[in-house]
């Protein structure tokens, strides 16, 4: 497995991933200068036992909350991705269904359609709640304390372990956990890697079976560290609640977040994945706004610097639209956008070309 990890055409499908929507950056243009040399370099390094990750660079965002961002070298950002190549498609396979952070084919939409079929599953044929003629039901909204920060690296590699026998690649896994300095030794991953986005499902993967098979909770969802669990009983959620509590304890050495845990009734809404998620619409949550107005800012000052292409603007607000859709704020979106495409109309992107050309060739 690890001679695979170190092979020059995995070495290099990493770069590529690594690059992605980067490749005006400064760091990328110097690595690119040496391409191969660098990957050969690499290549050894990683062959010999070597290799060592840089530093990681910290700083500070405040939206939508105030969190540390930890980044790492490109240099090592490949070393990542070479490493997820390899291991991922193992654990992928044993991931459940309704786990949908980080995964290919999953993410916040899919969670969201998913939230509102389970939601329509759990109030059919309950009567009316006393409070109100909204939907029936219940949920428990939970989400972990400072996850990124308690995982613990012991309780990390014995789930490793438990698939993944190369002693070389669970060398280079402890290098880049390690590689990571917290207050308390042997506990903590660096928000901002892939690595440690990976490592999240493979963590959490164990409350995933937990709750579908011992718990047998039928309605589950959950995204990194945040998850849901409906159920037309709320006193079943309140039992899934301590169970779940006393297992995070007892086996992975974190806790739920008790400010943020709770049972309520489905009918008051639910602020799930940037939505508040009523009976009948769904709104963006405020916080979810001026992160993006600030995002804009942000890209259209790299843009104005040339520090990154159309190209990489359109995927951005591409990405945004596409999560506005399953969201009540056409007159939101409208007004959001005006500025911007004044902005840009006299550019078009890569894919509105390949669009056209492709409705040309329709008969």
């Amino acid at each position: 497995m690890y001679s695979q990890l170190c092979s020059y055409e995995n070495l290099f499908s990493a770069y590529q991933k690594a690059r992605r929507h980067k490749t005006k950056k400064q760091y990328v243009i110097e690595f690119e200068r040496e391409l191969e040399n660098n990957l050969l370099q690499l290549r050894a390094d990683l062959l010999f036992l070597a290799y060592r990750p840089e530093p990681l660079k910290t700083f500070i965002i405040r939206e939508p909350k105030t969190r540390k961002i930890s980044k790492s070298a490109f240099r090592d950002r490949v070393v990542h991705h070479a490493l997820c190549n390899i291991i991922e498609p193992i654990f992928e396979n044993s991931f459940i269904y309704d786990s949908y952070a980080n995964r290919k084919g999953k993410g916040v939409l899919k969670a969201i359609n998913r939230f509102e079929y389970f939601k329509r599953k759990v109030s059919r044929n309950l009567t009316p709640l006393k409070e109100g003629n909204g939907i029936k039901g219940f949920v428990l909204k939970a989400d972990i304390r400072k996850f990124f920060d308690s995982v613990s690296h012991e309780v990390l590699m014995n789930i490793i372990k438990s698939k993944i026998a190369d002693e070389k690649v669970l060398w280079l896994i402890r290098l880049i956990l390690n590689n990571h300095h917290s207050n308390e030794h042997g506990t903590g991953m660096p928000l901002g890697n892939l690595t440690s986005q990976f490592f999240a499902n493979v963590y959490l993967n164990e409350l995933d079976y937990f709750i579908k098979h011992k718990l047998k909770s039928e309605y589950y969802i959950r995204y990194v560290d945040d998850f849901v669990i409906l159920h037309k009983s709320k006193e079943m959620l309140e039992y899934y609640k301590k169970e779940i509590s006393q297992f995070l304890e007892n086996n992975l050495s974190i806790s739920l977040h008790s400010d943020k845990s709770d049972v309520f009734s489905l009918y008051r809404g639910v602020n799930f994945l940037g939505l508040k998620i009523f009976s009948y619409h769904k709104a963006i949550q405020k916080r979810n706004i001026r992160k993006f107005r600030n995002k804009l800012e942000v890209l259209c000052e790299f843009y104005d610097k040339a520090e990154i292409s159309y190209d990489g603007v359109y995927n951005s607000l591409e990405g945004w639209n596409a999560y506005t859709k399953n969201a009540n704020c056409f007159s939101l979106k409208k007004k959001l956008f005006a500025g911007i495409a004044k902005k840009f109309e006299n550019e078009i992107s890569d894919k509105e070309i390949n669009r056209c050309l492709n409705l040309l060739k329709c008969p």
